[in-house]
């Protein structure tokens, strides 16, 4: 499928600002199931940009705007092909859960399976995926009912939480939005030994939400696997991946600071539309 994309993030700033540093992780990069055709970033006030990958191999822009400005627009047009990604049977159990460190031992993976900023491995969160997993022994199947558990466990309310909530808040309050949904997946499957990394995207049947999330586990001899706990399936050609990383602080869509007023107002919109 194709996909039309304009992300647009509008600061307003009750005074002037100034020597504004940025960064956007806006780009997504290409790989067997999508195709970035076209991305332009647009900056006013206007500036240079320059890019460069992460540690994740994320594309990251960076600019600077260092006279003074009382707004500030960070506009991305994208055009990307996706493809839809073979899906595992549902009975599949490619590989034993008693033997995923066997599996791992030659994979450079330990960011993915350690506790992270807005991830917790406390004999609490072990306790749950052992429970939600009872009676489980592949490795895949597992994943399967954490991902289950989630989604039955949590309940999905808008402006329930913030980009600063951690995993912990959302399991004792059992609610929070897709971010909150890929947290607990990871810290559940993390706690079983199950890489799992959070990714940032589109879900294009979803143009009012700014951005979306998920999660990628890996499953031995099958290789990474998408999957969506805030509506219980895996990804499809709907999906657009933009960053990946251990949770949210790897990949906001923008980050940077300024010296100036903290008072200011944000405007997220997201336009997405099937272009053939």
């Amino acid at each position: 499928m194709k996909w039309e994309i304009i992300h647009r993030t509008q600061y307003t700033y009750a005074g002037p600002v100034r020597e504004s540093f940025n960064e956007a992780r806006l780009q997504p990069f290409s790989d067997e199931w999508q195709t970035v055709d076209r991305f332009l970033l647009k900056i006013l006030p206007a500036a240079r940009l320059r890019h460069y990958h992460d540690f994740y191999s994320n594309v990251v822009h960076h600019f600077e705007i260092t006279e003074p400005h009382t707004s500030l627009l960070v506009e991305s047009h994208l055009r990307v092909t996706t493809r839809p990604r073979p899906l595992l049977a549902d009975d599949a159990v490619p590989w034993p859960l008693a033997r995923i460190g066997e599996a791992l031992q030659e994979l450079r993976i330990f960011e993915f399976l350690q506790e992270s900023r807005f991830v917790d491995l406390s004999p609490e969160t072990w306790r749950l995926a052992l429970d939600a997993t009872t009676g489980v022994t592949d490795t895949w199947q597992a994943a399967r009912a954490l991902m289950a558990f989630v989604h039955g466990h949590c309940k999905y309310e808008p402006n329930a939480t913030t980009v600063h909530t951690h995993m912990r808040d959302v399991l004792r309050e059992k609610r929070g939005v897709c971010q909150d949904f890929a947290h607990v997946l990871i810290g559940l499957c993390r706690a079983l030994k199950i890489p799992a990394l959070y990714v940032s995207g589109y879900l294009a049947t979803e143009a009012a939400s700014a951005t979306h999330a998920w999660v990628e586990v890996l499953i031995p001899v099958v290789g990474w696997r998408s999957l969506d706990p805030t509506h219980n399936r895996e990804t499809d050609e709907t999906y657009v991946k933009i960053a990946v990383g251990r949770d949210y602080a790897d990949v906001p869509p923008l980050t940077g600071n300024y010296k100036g007023t903290t008072n200011r107002q944000m405007q997220v919109q997201v336009s997405i539309r099937s272009s053939g």
